[in-house]
């Protein structure tokens, strides 16, 4: 899966084939912080209803709404991990957060916290931080952090809400903090002479963040029905060119009726209790070049509506995406299929009555109940195939994963051990990735290491298939092992009968019998790969671990590549 991408993104704590989930653009030293401290404690917690109950918390959905699969013009990696001592393992902080020692100071209290006091909590023997309104104790993490106290003293007696959701608002924090939290910050009291408002989402436990302005009206996406006396029509008219690899997520179950539209970074959602009873199937047909949706569903009682239902929470609202909470559907698993020695295709089906189209660049997110915790992972789906055959599979509408499997992680041991028919939870789209900077490139150079190499897969078949402007395209491809090459067939079959294509293979850990370039990506390297004749106009995306990521975002710079030339997706 993907680093947001996440390409593979299972267990952040490995360095070496972690995939590069997107970063947010300016992944700012904070931004990485929780990158880090969250995926530290990601793993085997049990949820604090109880704890939710006393505090009169509202219920929150997670993975929070804001969740994102970072692609970052600025790249910057999140994830620049430290040694940690003997003994400061996740397993070790696991069973010393649950060993029963007072973790908040507190004796088991749960207080109000003001922001005086939050802000009295700022040194190293003495943390606190919160996140949406909660505040942790985040002191005796300190030495089990991988990414070191420094960037957990970036957090120290702050709201850090705004920061961690730049990177990882599909995370559950409230599981994996469990035994750091603290209480709930105090209400600020109303300026006198000033009226109060109240925030829009009934669950906000904070005010909401700065962000950029509410769409403009104008641009707002509008819909429409009519019927005959078999079927519903329903139209979006999205007001906009829709990328051909759709934009649309609908879900029919019980008469309720979920469409979201993702447009970019913005969200065009139709949420109804159908007049009627349906049957759950939907059928969708989508004129890109006009923007135009219509979506098909038979009535299971012939018969004329007098209107098309009543509306539902959010029902033709147009927000930013990272406004919206994430929607999960339950979906089976069909198929498994190996790609090397610890690679995995994994094919999973809709349930009827939802059809859901991600476009290319985006992530979904798999969530499952692993040892009493919920456990969220982002991966980006790929093709079934690196380009799309013809005639099309009659399988074309299921989702398409392909995840490497951490014998010791905690995720992806659960997604290996499924068996064929059942079924774990899907949810998103969602993502940052624009296809606006590829319309005028003439030259596509894609960096990726691992199973970074999954958000490529889609970005080849649309740079080949769809982007005429684009003359080129190179993948530089890093491995340790020519075993470790994910569908090197497919791409070395493509390269030779696809003249705009070309790819390198670079390993660092060849056999001697290797003839191909070796080592790792560095300056010269890159000078050799990444050509720019004159008059071109390029476009690199990277992806791989963060080390990875890092490092080569870096030299894009020396390179004198500027920012709307480059997207790393990073997580």
């Amino acid at each position: 899966m993907g680093k947001a991408n996440p390409t593979n993104s299972e267990e952040n704590e490995k360095d070496v084939t972690q995939t590069a989930l997107c970063g947010g653009r300016n992944g700012s030293s904070f931004t990485s912080f929780f990158s880090r401290v969250l995926s530290g404690f990601i793993r085997n917690w049990n949820s604090i209803r109880s704890v939710r109950n006393m505090l009169n918390i509202p219920s929150q959905s997670f993975p929070t709404p804001n969740s994102q699969q970072r692609v970052s013009p600025s790249g910057q990696s999140g994830r620049n991990k430290v040694a940690l001592k003997p003994g400061h393992s996740l397993m070790d902080w696991i069973r010393f957060a649950k060993s029963g020692k007072d973790l908040t100071g507190l004796r088991g209290r749960l207080i109000e916290v003001t922001q005086d006091e939050l802000q009295k909590h700022n040194k190293r023997e003495d943390c606190w931080t919160c996140i949406r309104g909660m505040v942790y104790n985040v002191t005796p993490y300190m030495d089990y952090h991988p990414g070191g106290e420094e960037e957990l003293m970036k957090a120290a007696g702050i709201d850090g809400t705004d920061l961690f959701d730049q990177v990882h608002r599909w995370v559950n924090y409230e599981s994996m903090l469990k035994e750091c939290l603290v209480g709930r910050m105090a209400m600020k009291a109303a300026t006198p002479g000033k009226a109060f408002i109240a925030p829009s989402s009934p669950t906000s436990l904070a005010p909401p963040a700065a962000g950029p302005p509410p769409p403009n009206r104008d641009s707002q996406p509008r819909y429409d029905w009519f019927q005959t006396d078999a079927t519903v029509h329903l139209s979006v008219f999205a007001k906009r060119k829709i990328p051909t690899s759709g934009c649309v997520t609908i879900d029919l179950k019980a008469g309720i009726l979920r469409m979201e539209v993702l447009l970019g970074k913005l969200s065009y959602m139709i949420h109804l209790q159908l007049a009627d009873e349906v049957e759950e199937n939907v059928s969708v047909h989508t004129a890109f070049s006009v923007g135009k949706i219509q979506v098909t569903i038979n009535k299971q009682t012939k018969g004329k509506w007098t209107s098309l239902g009543q509306p539902l929470e959010f029902h033709n609202t147009f927000l930013c995406k990272k406004d919206r909470g994430l929607f999960y559907r339950d979906c089976t698993l069909m198929s498994k299929t190996q790609v090397n020695h610890n690679t995995y295709v994994f094919r999973l089906q809709f349930p009827r009555g939802t059809v859901m189209h991600v476009p290319v660049g985006k992530h979904i997110y798999l969530k499952a109940l692993i040892e009493g915790t919920e456990i969220v992972r982002p991966y980006t789906p790929v093709d079934q195939n690196l380009v799309a055959s013809s005639p099309p599979s009659s399988h074309e509408s299921d989702l398409y994963l392909m995840i490497k499997v951490y014998p010791d992680g905690v995720f992806t041991p659960y997604l290996n051990s499924l068996q064929i028919g059942e079924n774990i939870s899907i949810g998103g789209p969602e993502g940052t990735f624009s296809l606006r900077p590829l319309r005028d490139a003439t030259h596509l150079y894609l960096l990726a290491a691992g199973t970074g190499f999954t958000p490529m897969v889609r970005l080849i078949s649309l740079a080949l298939q769809e982007v005429d402007t684009i003359s080129t395209t190179k993948l530089l491809f890093f491995n340790k092992q020519e075993e470790d090459i994910l569908w090197r067939c497919q791409l070395d079959d493509l390269a030779a009968n696809e003249e705009r294509f070309q790819v390198e293979y670079v390993l660092s850990e060849p056999s001697d019998s290797w003839t191909g370039r070796k080592g790792r990506v560095d300056e010269t390297l890159l000078n050799e790969f990444l050509i720019r004749p004159d008059g071109s106009r390029c476009y690199v995306c990277v992806c791989g671990p963060s080390a990875f990521t890092a490092q080569t975002v870096g030299l894009l710079k020396q390179l004198c590549f500027s920012e709307e030339e480059w997207h790393a997706f990073q997580g």
